[in-house]
């Protein structure tokens, strides 16, 4: 594709987009009546603020979901100590929830704009940053256009391509070279992802390894933790954590395959807990009690699956063991929680993402792979679970050695981190004169 040609897509992006703009409010109803979108709030999805920008210089932080916002979360603390001011944006419904459990008052969180040109640029005249940071793969080209024209130094953080993406940019040189020319500063989560970068326009790219990884450990209640332990008692457990459709039922039947021989109490924590309606009926249908968070019932000996159905049920759910029983986490995707809290992992061999991620873990040995995503439901695979358990104690115990070391060099990290956001690779050239501003702040 050429110059030309990658000029003429972006304005038939722009103009398309223009063009359809009035109309999309019946997809985000439709959003909303699927509890996707916020209904209160669907003016922000067009730009209009919804609460006051504060005084002074701020950083727009953008984290799609759950995932990106909690990756960004101890790049967004160190900012706002150093007395910046941060508006965040994300996409979801549980990603705002969780931003406002995790973040409170500290941000001023907005849904993000319909990447059309009205709302960027409503939104950008608005709020009006010093300083936009993107995480992982969020790649719009009207917002990254806005941005370029106004002169705002973009950086994406935790920046990867997956083989797919990578592969569709590729077949779009001049398009992909138009784009990503305008981001002042990429930090990779690889090697491979720092070279992907380069090769579609990218510079310059640096290379931090995976926020995820990195990240502090779950939170959770204190008083709940301390509950579920009681309840628990002498019990084994296992987790299916960020579980999809499907996975619940297999998750059952491994249970079911277990349950008499173990008298195991299985754990399941869904993505998306608006599913929980649906998950409870299905598990209860193969004749299985389960208790819910939301309704506050109490795990007895009876109780078969413990159902994580609120925002942020990762860190009490992983810590739930308090004495060191073993457990298998059975994950749908790279989520590094559970290493967090020292638990060995099972995840299946489906994965759409590239395969660096359980390199960046702990320990790459802590990670199970079982071979087809079926066998997660055979009942001859589960009955095996128990019998790894010698093997997951040292698994276990190397997670959490290797967390002390983690946690010991964050505070380091997360210093050095800010301080490149002041200083951006490239000089001031690459940046354009707004970080100015904040680092004399700083």
């Amino acid at each position: 594709m050429s110059s030309l040609r990658a000029r003429l897509a972006l304005s038939g992006y722009r103009w398309l987009g223009t063009a359809v703009y009035p109309f999309f409010w019946s997809y985000l109803a439709l959003r909303a009546a699927k509890g996707k979108e916020d209904p209160a709030r669907r003016r922000e999805r067009y730009g209009y603020a919804s609460a006051p920008r504060p005084q002074g210089p701020l950083v727009w932080f953008h984290a799609a979901s759950v995932g990106e916002t909690n990756a960004v979360t101890p790049l967004i603390k160190e900012i706002r100590r150093r007395g910046i001011a941060v508006v965040l944006t994300t996409g979801t419904t549980t990603s705002a929830r969780v931003a406002a459990e995790r973040l409170g008052s500290a941000v001023v969180h907005q849904y993000v704009p319909l990447d059309f040109k009205p709302a960027v640029s409503r939104f950008l005249e608005y709020w009006q940053p010093d300083l936009a940071i993107i995480a992982e793969s969020e790649i719009w080209p009207m917002t990254i256009i806005e941005l370029g024209r106004r002169h705002i130094p973009q950086v994406l953080v935790n920046g990867r391509l997956s083989d797919r993406t990578f592969a569709r940019w590729r077949r779009r040189p001049s398009l992909a070279d138009a784009l990503f020319e305008n981001l002042a500063l990429v930090i990779a989560q690889s090697d491979v992802d720092a070279e992907r970068f380069r090769t579609l326009g990218a510079l310059p790219v640096t290379v931090s390894g995976n926020l995820k990884v990195d990240n502090e450990a779950p939170p959770h209640d204190p008083r709940d933790l301390r509950e579920y332990r009681q309840q628990i008692g002498a019990r084994k457990t296992w987790a299916a954590i960020s579980t999809f459709e499907g996975e619940e039922n297999a998750a059952g039947t491994v249970h079911q395959a277990l349950k008499e021989r173990t008298g195991l109490l299985t754990i399941i924590v869904p993505r998306h807990p608006e599913r929980c309606d649906a998950i409870e009926a299905a598990l209860v249908a193969k004749g299985l009690k389960v208790a819910r968070r939301t309704r506050g019932d109490p795990v007895t000996p009876e109780v078969d699956i413990l159902l994580g159905d609120t925002i942020g049920e990762m860190g009490a759910l992983s810590e739930a063991d308090g004495s060191r029983f073993r457990r298998t986490f059975a994950i749908r995707r790279g989520r590094p929680e559970p290493a967090r809290a020292g638990n060995a992992r099972l995840r299946g061999a489906f994965r759409r993402k590239r395969s660096e991620f359980p390199r960046d873990l702990p320990d790459a040995r802590q990670e199970r792979q079982r071979q087809d995503r079926a066998r997660y439901g055979d009942a001859r695979q589960g009955r095996q679970l128990p019998a790894r358990q010698r093997r997951h104690a040292s698994l276990d115990d190397r997670c959490r050695t290797r967390n002390r070391a983690t946690d010991a060099g964050r505070a380091d990290g997360d210093d050095e981190g800010a301080r490149s956001l002041h200083q951006p690779a490239g000089g001031e050239g690459a940046a354009g004169a707004a970080p100015g501003s904040l680092k004399t702040e700083a």
